[in-house]
């Protein structure tokens, strides 16, 4: 076998690509094709780098024009997968009305948002707010860039502004048919002021949004040079292999660094802790193989303390008997739900559990950073670059405008990569050495030691008056979560809010601690709670003798108090028409259905979805989810509708991964999962077809669609198990349960 050394990741796609055999078949792009994307890349492999030359105008910290009329643009959102450097440059080249073939993006510095006041606005990349937050003030920047652009030309010819137009990034001046680029102008608009900001458009008047657009980022994926966090190589770089303690909260006892020093490669054994720094040991060494070998052989001793005999069970006992405990924070209460209740004509009551679980992202944890005695550099795929920042300087002492992050792609994220623990645990350890380092978790490290979705346990009691409708509905969640938030947003969204017609209501929560960190998972509550809400409402239906659709839409339509009652019926019915729901089905298979908004206190925008499953279940017991069908609100206008569907369809897969077999369950006070074998992602051969439904059902812009669509898979499919098998989930994953024919 020929061994190729310090082969990258483009030389990988080019070489594999060329090379026969069956991957090269699969794959059969020519050489040229792979050299010619990269030729054509609008954003540079190492995101952090500038692309903007000596001499060319800035017009405003969101863009650059050239004197040949290129664009660059600013991007202040980390890119994971969902395409902000595209969105985020047709939000400003709407207004821009620039020449969409000569724009390119690139990330926007960290640290001059710092040493400028935080001039980018917001740089944390979750709930859809690369979008929904920064939609105004991005179309803001880019009308306010075109008016000093035309400002300057009419100062070039003299001529009012209202004489002019633009296209493409070409000024017209009316009269005389005169023309001018962007690019002639830009330096001189760049010193321009405004009397007053122009007003943006809305969007009835969007020409770029609104359409498919092909992704800015496609080139570099397609070569293989976009370069992740565990792509930086930096000169005289270490690498260090790290294992915190297995134990949350734990510590370590004691090292036996002498029996790796003489190891391979060895450089040091280094230990790290402190706030927020799970305690643990690190090896480092010239390469990650022999950091890593000599790790899995250094002896080690961990104190677990007060929780090394936890376990998952314990947590759900604490969390069952929490639905009979006195104290839960009341969130809804209307009319007399206990005496509707007992006045009944017939009572429904289900719990529901669901187990932690992890982000299973494909770029394991990692994190390259140098620390010297007044400069910190750190290079990592991060959702939250700011804190990151914030981080590192505090750690090392160093001022805030002497860090530089680096933000590379990621290889995943789903609201894993906000919490910054590779940042602070890669400079702790490069701390204590004098070159760079980059800190590389392993999978297992990965798994183990995640911010989990946490643990819920949830029971719901209805009575039903005489025509089968709900009278009363009452409520209680049960959270478990390593620090309770403040916010208990993640908790009630929801819940809080009923949309079916029930005239006496009360919904309430605990919070309860374990050592177990806890963080946001896409969908950042709704698979929890719509999981129990849309599971019940098939549960209703069923006892009242009802479709679960019809039921549905009877008591949407029917309440007066849920303003957005007839948009929500004009996306469930989208969804049963395009689904073909009450069509005859062949023995085994059934329709499930279930509907949301996403709604959550302090957030006025929505994302209406329905989702309907057609699911197979075999005499064996084996499932398998034949078709998604998703009906989706667009409201007014998508930034992108290519985007936006396969975020949809990557939701499906995620949410469907998670019902049929993962789960994070804790033994002896540590995560028992370690890889994928026992923690699987779904497979191509159980991939499902998937159909995206975008119907405008309400006026104004939508919360967004990364994390909007996935906490109605679950309910939808263990909703169409019950329609083929009569058998209720009430916990998840499937795995847990035996749907063969005859089994209890």
């Amino acid at each position: 076998m020929a061994v190729i050394k310090g082969m990258d990741r483009r030389e990988f796609m080019v070489t594999t690509l060329t090379v026969g055999g069956g991957f090269a078949l699969a794959l059969a792009f020519p050489r040229s094709q792979v050299e010619a994307a990269a030729d054509t890349a609008k954003i540079p492999d190492k995101p952090w780098e500038s692309l903007v030359g000596k001499g060319e105008p800035e017009i405003n910290p969101w863009l650059v024009v050239a004197p040949d009329d290129t664009v660059t643009i600013r991007v202040a959102q980390s890119e994971m997968g969902q395409a902000t450097f595209t969105s985020w440059s047709k939000m400003i080249c709407e207004e821009l009305e620039c020449d969409w073939s000569k724009v390119r993006a690139e990330y926007a510095s960290v640290n001059r948002h710092f040493r400028e006041n935080k001039v980018y606005g917001r740089m944390a990349t979750n709930a859809s707010g690369a979008v929904r937050i920064s939609r105004q003030y991005l179309q803001q920047a880019g009308a306010s860039a075109r008016e000093r652009l035309m400002a300057a030309a009419a100062q070039v010819w003299a001529v009012p502004r209202s004489e002019l137009t633009v296209k493409d990034g070409i000024i017209t001046h009316i009269p005389t048919g005169r023309k001018l680029r962007y690019g002639q102008v830009a330096e001189k608009a760049a010193a321009i002021k405004l009397p007053e900001e122009p007003k943006i458009k809305t969007p009835d008047q969007f020409t770029l949004m609104n359409k498919p657009t092909q992704f800015l980022e496609t080139p570099l994926r397609v070569d293989g040079s976009a370069t992740y966090g565990m792509d930086v190589r930096l000169p005289g770089m270490l690498y260090a292999a790290a294992k915190a303690s297995p134990v949350f909260l734990g510590k370590l006892k004691k090292v036996d660094a002498a029996a790796v020093k003489n190891r391979p490669g060895v450089h040091s054994v280094v230990e790290f802790g402190g706030p927020n720094i799970e305690a643990g040991v690190a090896v480092v060494a010239d390469s990650y193989w022999h950091a890593k070998t000599a790790l899995d052989l250094l002896p080690i001793e961990w104190d677990g303390g007060a929780h090394a005999d936890d376990t998952s069970e314990k947590f759900l006992k604490m969390a069952r008997a929490a639905l009979n405990e006195p104290g839960a924070q009341v969130v809804v209460k209307k009319g007399d739900p206990d005496a509707a209740l007992k006045d009944a004509a017939k009572v429904v009551e289900a719990v529901y559990e669901l187990p932690y679980l992890d982000h299973a992202f494909m770029e394991p944890m990692n994190c390259t950073a140098h620390v010297t005695a007044d400069r910190v550099d750190v290079w990592v795929g991060t959702q939250r670059p700011e804190e990151a920042l914030l981080d590192a300087a505090k750690l090392t002492g160093i001022a805030q405008e002497n860090v530089y992050i680096h933000n590379c792609f990621m290889g995943g994220g789903f609201g894993r990569r906000n919490q910054n623990d590779d940042v602070r645990q890669a400079v702790m350890i490069a701390k204590q050495l004098d070159r760079p380092v980059k800190v590389v978790w392993s999978r297992e490290e990965t798994m183990r030691h995640g911010y989990y979705r946490p643990m819920r346990v949830a029971r719901i009691q209805a009575g039903l008056g005489s025509d089968g409708m709900p009278v009363s509905w009452i409520n209680r969640v049960v959270g478990i979560d390593q620090n309770p938030p403040a916010d208990p947003a993640q908790t009630i969204r929801g819940l809080h809010q009923i949309p079916y017609a029930i005239p006496h209501q009360q919904f309430d929560y605990h919070l309860r601690q374990t050592h177990v960190p806890t963080g946001v998972w896409t969908s950042v509550g709704r698979s929890q709670n719509e999981f129990y809400l849309e599971s019940f409402m098939d549960e209703l239906a069923h006892a009242a003798g009802k479709d679960p659709y019809q039921y549905r839409r009877a008591l949407i339509d029917g309440n007066p108090d849920f303003p957005r009652a007839k948009a929500w019926v004009k996306v469930l019915d989208t969804a049963a028409e395009k689904s073909g729901w009450g069509k005859k089905l062949r023995d085994g298979t059934g329709m499930g259905i279930a509907i949301g908004d996403g709604r959550r206190p302090g957030v006025k925008e929505i994302t209406i979805c329905t989702v309907v499953a057609t699911v197979s279940v075999s005499k064996k017991g084996e499932v398998r989810v034949e078709r998604f069908d998703v009906a989706m609100d667009t409201g007014p206008f998508l930034v992108n509708p290519l985007a936006a569907e396969r975020q949809v369809e990557m939701q499906m897969v995620m949410g469907l991964a998670a019902v049929l077999r993962q789960e994070i369950t804790v033994e002896k006070g540590r995560v028992v999962q370690s890889n994928f074998h026992d923690y699987p992602l779904l497979r191509a051969t159980e991939m499902p077809e998937i159909r995206v439904h975008f119907v405008r059902a309400t006026d104004e812009p939508i919360v967004g669609i990364g994390e909007e669509a996935l906490g109605w898979v679950a309910p939808s499919v263990c909703n169409a198990i019950f329609a083929i098998t009569g058998k209720r989930i009430r916990s998840l994953p499937l795995k847990n349960h035996n749907l063969s024919a005859g089994a209890a």
